[in-house]
């Protein structure tokens, strides 16, 4: 399956989450996810000026068309990232953002990795360990949201722990691909507790895609 055909799967699956929801999707609805398609699969293919305005346009009519449904997604989404942070105890010096819109491109030259908490309605993170450069021993990173699409490439010397979980939507450890729905991951690379750098990814999407590599 290529970005596009995932990228339209994703938008069969809210379509249905919709229908189920609301048995009488209107026009509205039926052009917002329209236009979401559209942008997403225009910042694959690297158009990021124009697919962000496909997505803005398509979320603005999404909200009008169906703003109950859509409000008490994003609300129940911010309640769990909130108690999860609880949970997990992250305070201090922690980088915390939340966004509707959000893409991290940590592929493509050397970055900083430290703790962090995002959240975001719709995002996109491509994360290339072997190019990060860790603040800490142990890093903490906690994604969040209600559609995510998470490249994650793991280098030999670093200890990596996942706990993923995906309502919708996919998750790929090393080529093997679990769809469907209620898919969870826990996981963690060989001589992860001899490691000198060790980092941990919480990862909890409504509808996601979310895919590890592991040389």
């Amino acid at each position: 399956m290529n970005k596009k055909e995932q990228w339209l799967a994703f938008a069969i699956i809210i379509i249905g989450i919709i229908m189920l929801l609301n048995q009488h999707i209107n026009l509205l609805t039926a052009a917002a996810l329209i236009l979401l398609t559209i942008g997403m699969v225009q910042v694959r293919k690297g158009d990021t000026h124009k697919g962000h305005r496909y997505l803005a346009i398509g979320g603005c009519l999404l909200l009008l068309g169906n703003l109950m449904i859509v409000f008490l997604i994003v609300l129940a989404s911010l309640a769990y990232f909130y108690s999860k942070n609880k949970k997990m105890h992250l305070h201090g010096d922690v980088m915390r953002k939340q966004n509707f819109l959000a893409r991290y491109y940590w592929d493509q030259v050397p970055w900083t990795l430290r703790s962090m908490s995002l959240w975001h309605a719709i995002g996109e993170v491509n994360a290339d360990l072997s190019l990060s450069i860790p603040e800490e021993k142990q890093t903490i990173v906690l994604l969040q949201g209600v559609m995510g699409n998470v490249r994650l490439t793991l280098p030999e010397d670093y200890g990596v722990e996942i706990e993923a979980s995906v309502m919708f939507g996919r998750i790929s450890l090393n080529g093997e691909k679990d769809s469907g729905m209620m898919n969870k991951l826990i996981w963690r690379t060989p001589g992860y507790e001899t490691s000198e750098h060790k980092a941990k990814f919480v990862i909890s999407y409504i509808v996601g895609d979310l895919s590890i590599r592991n040389p």
